[in-house]
C-alpha cells in the first residue's frame, strides 16, 4: 500500500508513469476511461475550506467510477474529541481511501500510520503535494508538448517563489524541484526563511533527483533569468491574526511587471490561487500572457485523477523506493 503525505512518498523512477497517466485522462476526458475505482468509496475529511481541492477530487472520484464522501470536522467524532488513530481504525472498515486538508501535518501522518487503507495529503500546514505535482505537470505541458519527455523538460529549470518561504507551497516545491531535479529559488523576508523541520526531507528529495534549492532576501536576484516566477497569498487559513504585519513585510517580494521582466522572455508566472491582486501580484501580471494560473487549477484534476488510480489499485508499479 502506498500514501501520498509528502513528495517523497513517489520516487523519480515513479514520476514518469504519473504523468503518463495525468497526460492520458486529461486527454481523454469525456471519452473512455476504465473505471478503476469502481466499488471504491473514498472519503474527504477537511477541516479547512475548499475550492479546488474539493472540486477536483470529487469530480476525479466519480469519473474514475468511485463514490465521494465528504466530511467536514462537524460531521465525524473527531470534532468531539475521538482520537486520530482510533478514527483511522475505524474508517479503514469502510473505506478504500482517505483524502485529508487540515492544519497539523501530524494528523494526516498518523491517519497513514494507525489505518490500513491509502491516504491522501490533500493540504496540510507543511506540505502541498498534489499542487506541486499538478503544477509541474502544467510546466511540462508547456515545454515537453506532446511528444516529448515530461521530466526531461523539467530538468535543469529554474522556479522563482516569493512571499512566505516557510509555508506549505514552498515547502513542497523545495521537495518537488529536489526530486525533479529543478533548480528552486526562494525570495522573502530573513524571518520566513524555509525552517528547520524541512531540511531532512529537502536533503532526501535532492539526493533522489538531483535538484537544489537556495533562499535569498533579494528577490530581483531571485527573478534574474527565471524560467518561472510563483507566489501564493501572504496570509494563510489560521495566520489572520498576523495580517497587518505579513503584508508590510512581505510587500517588496510581490511579483510586478518589473519583476518578470528580469526572467527569460518566455518565462511562466503560476499561482496556486486564490491571489489577491495588488497585494502578493500585480493584475497585469496575473491576468497577463505569461500566467499559466488556471491551467494549474484545471490541472489538479488530472494529476489527482492519476494519484487516485494508482493508489486506489496498491501503488505504482515500477520504480519503487
Amino acid at each position: 500500500m502506498q500514501h501520498l503525505l509528502a513528495e517523497t512518498d513517489f520516487s523519480p523512477a515513479q514520476l514518469p508513469e504519473l504523468f503518463a497517466l495525468a497526460a492520458t485522462f486529461k486527454k481523454n476526458r469525456g471519452g473512455h476511461v476504465p473505471p478503476v475505482l469502481s466499488g471504491q468509496t473514498w472519503a474527504l475529511i477537511f477541516t479547512k475550506s475548499s475550492t479546488r481541492t474539493r472540486v477536483s477530487f470529487e469530480v476525479g472520484i466519480r469519473e474514475l467510477g468511485g463514490h465521494a464522501l465528504f466530511l467536514s470536522k462537524n460531521d465525524i467524532q473527531l470534532g468531539r474529541g475521538e482520537s486520530i488513530a482510533d478514527t483511522a481504525r475505524v474508517l479503514s472498515r469502510y473505506l478504500h481511501g482517505l483524502i485529508v486538508r487540515t492544519f497539523d501535518h501530524a494528523d494526516v501522518e498518523t491517519l497513514a500510520r494507525e489505518g490500513s487503507i491509502p491516504v491522501i495529503n490533500a493540504l496540510t500546514d507543511f506540505l502541498h503535494p498534489c499542487q506541486i505535482f499538478a503544477d509541474a505537470f502544467s510546466l511540462s505541458e508547456r515545454w515537453a508538448g506532446t511528444d516529448g519527455d515530461p521530466l526531461a523538460a523539467l530538468r535543469g529549470r529554474t522556479v522563482a517563489f516569493f512571499g512566505d518561504c516557510a509555508c506549505n507551497v514552498a515547502n513542497s516545491w523545495i521537495l518537488g524541484a529536489g526530486l525533479l531535479g529543478m533548480k528552486l529559488r526562494l525570495a522573502g523576508p530573513e524571518a520566513f526563511a524555509p525552517g528547520p523541520e524541512i531540511a531532512e526531507l529537502a536533503a532526501r528529495a535532492a539526493s533522489l533527483g538531483g535538484g537544489s534549492f537556495s533562499f535569498t532576501t533579494d528577490p530581483e536576484a531571485a527573478a534574474e533569468g527565471a524560467d518561472v516566477l510563483y507566489t501564493d497569498v501572504w496570509v494563510s487559513m489560521g495566520r489572520e491574526e498576523e495580517s497587518a504585519e505579513r503584508i508590510e513585510q512581505m510587500r517588496p517580494y510581490a511579483v510586478t511587471g518589473s519583476l518578470m521582466a528580469r526572467t527569460k522572455p518566455d518565462a511562466l508566472f503560476m499561482h496556486c490561487l486564490p491571489a489577491y491582486p495588488g497585494k502578493e501580484v500585480e493584475a497585469s501580471v496575473l491576468a497577463g500572457p505569461q500566467s499559466i494560473v488556471f491551467d494549474q487549477a484545471e490541472n489538479r484534476l488530472h494529476m489527482q485523477k492519476a494519484i487516485l488510480a494508482v493508489l486506489g489499485q496498491g501503488g505504482l508499479r515500477r520504480g519503487r523506493g
